[in-house]
């Protein structure tokens, strides 16, 4: 981006997904949305070994994400 002349974030903001170790080490900190992963995976556990049981039901379940704000967003500035 630099290349362009483009600033990160006056010019564009960056978001990440997951929130790997290295979004908070990057030369800009990037902003990432944060996965429950331990939940997710208990989760996925428990419903992977319920499957043979015979009062099996088929499940949806729905996790909430965080948004984990660092410097490679900011506030627009108004012109």
């Amino acid at each position: 981006m630099t290349q362009q002349g483009l600033r990160v974030p006056d010019d564009l903001a960056v978001v990440g997904y997951d929130d790997i170790e290295f979004a908070a080490a990057a030369a800009v900190p990037l902003t990432s949305v944060r996965q429950p992963r331990e939940q997710l995976g208990h989760t996925a556990a428990r419903l992977l070994l319920s499957e043979n049981e015979p009062d099996h039901e088929h499940r949806h379940v729905k996790f909430q994400p965080e948004l984990v704000v660092r410097a490679s967003t900011a506030v627009r500035r108004s012109t």
